[in-house]
């Protein structure tokens, strides 16, 4: 980490002697000096930095050497926001500040060298053959493969699936907990999602939700998240979800799931409390009902149901160790080359048969030599003979964390700063990172693709865990196991990188350190007062509150507190870099607000923002993302956008009421690479459009006919689009769509609007992998063209799209489709897919189109559907489905439907209804059973 502290500082001294000259005039000759003595320096901290663990010494000299880098950066930054304050500079306080800022760099140097006095006596001694390595690690770490975000490199294990399988889908009267227990490390969480998506679970329930919750929980964000999942609310209730009060939410859940067979999971239960807090929400519901823990505490368990027995996961066996340490350490392979058979069973039988353990210690190995020599290294540097149960994980946890890159401990140590067991977004993550200057740069390779590298190494090394994947297979959400997170936090303050506030439940250490350059607020907002002590030091502040209160003048009152308190950062934090203040209820932002120059992500989704953006934030020229998301009552931006010269991301959309931005002038922003939500307007042809050459997601709304034209004119100057979004008013219709087969990375394309003529196939992006089309009125014929995309993975017919009786997919269409989704077809009644059509399909929904038949018999024998959903069709279409085509779906193993069957019930003969009623479940216990004879 003091590698990496030094190195940011070299390259911040270089960037300021070219970029920031004129401000420099008078002491830059010190600031090379400075820079070079830090360059010095640098070449020996790296070989210090290894070996700081065993010596104390050493790692005094290396925490020397981090905070004078730190005090470097802290003194040029201040200086240059004060220049940067001012128009200009004086001839009384010019030279008042360069002789200030003169005399601290020379301090900052007699203390660099006194540091380096002592480099002897601490016995840091420059290895010829460093560079080289770092070099070679480099490379090395460049040519690692995508990582395999899929969970096939876990053990099965079958006696402990069976038995919970068996608890789970057992048909008691009455509401039943079945509690997975047992220590950290342990593959609680993993055994419950294997059952969670086991195909007997998800066709014996009727609805399934999964909750993380963790040790400070909130009850309304698990009754949210489970009302989410399980669909539990209407679109005008889901709409005003969070003005909902708490006991509303929990009557609603409450209301739903009682006719339902439902299952529940919470995740990582660490009391009692969050049982007694939660039970109301669960009845006994249908028959077979099920609530499923998992935790670190059998009480707990017994607590929620004292007749249950819960189930404690077995350790894994030594062959099993074995099996699962070779498929991380080899990537894939099942066994160990003759050479090191000996030595890694060694290292997997200390590993006590904890599957964290052997996880993290394959992963770790799997970036190391396959050699004798480096694998012998490797076990002598581990203290096994000291280490047992839990303490055995966290000396292999802190192995991996220092074989890291000093980059990627930094981002690491950042993922501490979230809150315990949260889905974090990746794209969020990235925008965090690259704010923070975490990242190296290589070559012509955007900083955003270097991150999307750091996420996959810490993925491959089994550092953090992928959460969900989008509809094109890519990382969307990640998590870190609370283990490893409890390595960032403890590893993070020792150096001084992180803070974490809890105001009276304290996660973090009696004492905090002021030095600490990035906090975390995971308290009320009444503690914000304490910040202003921190101000010199902080580049990083993340809220994590999700207090509401619906009461309208209790909530006032608490905003306008919250308001007073907030300006204590304005006012104070001059060198923030990253200020996220997502779901803190402001009503507006003060001018102060634009003091913070050096901002680099300003979080502002959900704070449900009322008055106008104040003009000031025209002086956030470094601001590289903007997030105003879902801040449902700001009606305009005012137009100062463009003097963000330095914008990559700018996030304005929101379901609810976007604000005014149609009026903005977008052409400095050459930039910016993310605009997935804007309002038309003169910037498109006033060179907004045809500036901005970096974009990758466009999307653009209320558009003309003409002004499409306009825009897709413009698309062959936007090389790198990978994502559009045309989305006209509602009396206009497309233009002929030719000119986008120019675009050659876009992948990604969505129109809202009738469309006069479909292109044909070629005339079409040639990568294009994803198409969504809503209200398009297509022709007749226009199946045809779709179906011969050569690379479409995902098609979307939305409302409006195909309003025609019949559609066919042809014999050997569509031969890359994966995923299909017809959503509110009203006019389909037949679909006929043919023999050969969809070959690769493996995920269909069907939702609302209410005519339909019955799905095609075409699909009854696919082979590669893996998932069949359909949502709020008729009762003919679910009685159905319910019967003979459930047994005529040989090959699809999850079929999911949210029809409400006692909803219907009164819609068809009392007989035909009393029949589907008692053969919904034993249809699909018959059908699991048939599949298993057929088998």
């Amino acid at each position: 980490m003091a590698e990496f502290a030094v190195s940011l500082v070299v390259e911040k001294l270089t960037n300021l002697l070219t970029q920031q000259a004129s401000y420099m005039d008078g002491v830059s000759r010190k600031i090379v000096q400075l820079r070079n003595e830090l360059r010095w320096m640098q070449s020996f901290i790296k070989d210090a930095d290894t070996k700081q663990e065993e010596n104390d010494l050493m790692q005094q000299w290396v925490n020397d050497v981090r905070d004078v880098a730190y005090e470097t950066e802290e003194v040029i930054e201040t200086y240059v926001s004060k220049a940067a304050a001012r128009s200009t500079f004086d001839l009384v306080t010019k030279p008042f500040h360069l002789y200030k800022v003169g005399k601290e760099i020379e301090s900052i140097r007699m203390r660099i060298r006194e540091i380096s006095g002592r480099r002897n006596a601490y016995g840091v001694e420059r290895n010829s053959r460093g560079e080289g390595r770092g070099v070679n690690d480099r490379l090395r770490w460049w040519r690692q493969p995508s990582p395999h975000v899929e969970e096939d490199d876990i053990i099965e294990l079958v006696e402990d699936t069976k038995a919970l399988l068996t608890q789970l889908t057992s048909m008691e009267s009455r509401r039943r907990v079945v509690s997975v227990v047992g220590m950290g490390g342990l593959g609680k969480t993993t055994l419950a999602k294997r059952l969670y998506n086991h195909n007997d679970v998800k066709n014996h329930f009727d609805c399934r939700a999964w909750i993380y919750v963790s040790k400070e929980f909130r009850r309304r964000d698990i009754l949210q998240g489970i009302v989410t999942d399980v669909n539990a609310l209407n679109r005008v209730e889901m709409d005003v979800l969070e003005k909902l009060k708490e006991e509303d939410l929990l009557k609603k859940l409450h209301e739903f799931l009682e006719e339902r067979r439902y299952l529940v999971v919470l995740d990582d239960v660490w009391s009692m409390e969050v049982w007694d807090c939660l039970e109301k929400a669960f009845p006994s519901g249908k028959t077979g009902s099920k609530v499923m823990l998992t935790t670190r505490n059998k009480e707990v368990a017994l607590h929620a149901d004292g007749e249950g027995i819960p189930h404690e996961p077995r350790i894994l066996t030594e062959n099993e160790s074995l099996q699962l340490f070779c498929k991380k350490a080899f990537h894939g392979i099942n066994s160990l080359p003759r050479e090191l058979n000996k030595l890694g069973k060694d290292m997997v039988m200390r590993c006590g048969g904890l599957p964290l353990a052997v996880v993290v210690l394959g992963g770790f190995l799997s970036r190391k030599s396959k050699s004798t020599e480096e694998w012998h290294r490797v076990f002598r540097n581990i203290t096994w003979h000291l280490t047992k149960g839990q303490d055995r994980i966290a000396t292999i946890l802190s192995l991996s964390y220092n074989d890291l890159p000093s980059h990627l401990k930094s981002c690491f140590l950042y993922l501490g700063l979230f809150p315990e067991d949260v889905s974090v977004q990746t794209k969020k993550l990235i925008h965090l990172w690259i704010a923070e200057g975490f990242l190296p740069q290589e070559g012509e390779e955007t900083a955003e693709g270097v991150a999307e590298k750091c996420l996959n190494e810490l993925i491959d090394r089994c550092m953090i865990q992928v959460v969900r994947l989008n509809s094109l297979g890519r990382v969307k959400t990640v998590r870190i196991h609370d283990l490893l997170r409890d390595l960032a936090i403890s590893q993070g303050r020792e150096e001084i990188f992180l803070e974490i506030h809890h105001g009276n439940k304290a996660e973090q250490s009696e004492t905090i350190s002021t030095k600490s350059r990035r906090h975390a607020i995971h308290s009320r907002y009444d503690r914000y007062v304490f910040l202003k002590k921190f101000a010199p030091h902080l580049r990083s502040l993340l809220f994590f509150n999700r207090e509401y209160n619906v009461d309208v003048e209790r909530n006032r009152m608490k905003i306008g507190f919250i308001e007073k308190k907030l300006n204590v950062i304005y006012k104070n934090f001059k060198l923030l870099r990253v200020l996220d203040m997502e779901g803190v209820r402001v009503v507006s932002l003060p001018d102060t607000i634009g003091s913070l120059i050096q901002l680099r992500y300003l979080g502002l989704r959900k704070t449900n923002l009322e008055e106008e953006l104040p003009l000031s934030m025209g002086n956030l020229q470094n601001l590289q993302t903007l997030d105003l998301r879902y801040s449902c009552f700001l009606k305009r931006i005012p137009n100062v956008i463009w003097k963000m010269v330095d914008l990559r991301h700018l996030l304005l959309y929101t379901p609810f009421d976007s604000p005014d931005s149609g009026h903005l002038r977008m052409d400095t922003l050459c930039n910016l690479q993310s605009l997935p939500y804007i309002e038309t307007g003169n910037w498109i042809n006033n060179g907004g459009l045809a500036n901005m050459t970096s974009l990758r997601q466009l999307g653009i709304d209320g558009l003309s006919r003409q002004q499409v034209t306009s825009v897709i004119s413009m698309m062959e100057r936007l090389q790198d689009i990978q994502s559009l979004s045309l989305s006209l008013t509602e009396q206009e219709m497309f233009p002929i769509l030719t000119g986008l087969s120019y675009c050659e990375h876009l992948q990604k394309l969505c129109f809202y609007g009738r469309i006069e003529k479909l292109p044909d196939p070629q005339e079409f992006p040639p990568n294009l992998i994803k198409l969504t089309l809503h209200n398009s009125e297509l022709q007749r014929d226009s199946i045809t063209k779709l179906e011969r995309l050569p690379n479409l993975e995902m098609l979307v017919l939305g409302d409006g799209s195909y309003n025609w009786r019949e559609m066919v997919f042809s014999s050997e269409s569509f031969p890359k489709l994966e995923i299909l989704k017809l959503h509110l077809l009203k006019e389909l009644e037949d679909w006929i897919v043919e023999e050969k059509a969809m070959p690769k399909l493996k995920h269909l929904v069907i939702n609302r189109c209410e005519k339909l038949k019955q799905i095609p018999d075409g699909l009854k024998l696919a082979t590669t559907l893996k998932e069949l959903e359909i949502v709020g069709m008729p009762v003919e279409f679910e009685y159905r489905l319910r019967t003979k085509d459930f047994f005529e779906f040989k090959n699809t193993p999850s079929i999911k439907s949210t029809t409400d069957m006692l909803a219907i019930g009164n819609l068809i003969p009392e007989s035909i209804f009393s029949y589907l009623l008692a053969t919904k479940a034993s249809n699909i216990d018959h059908l699991s059973k048939k599949k298993e004879f057929n088998n």
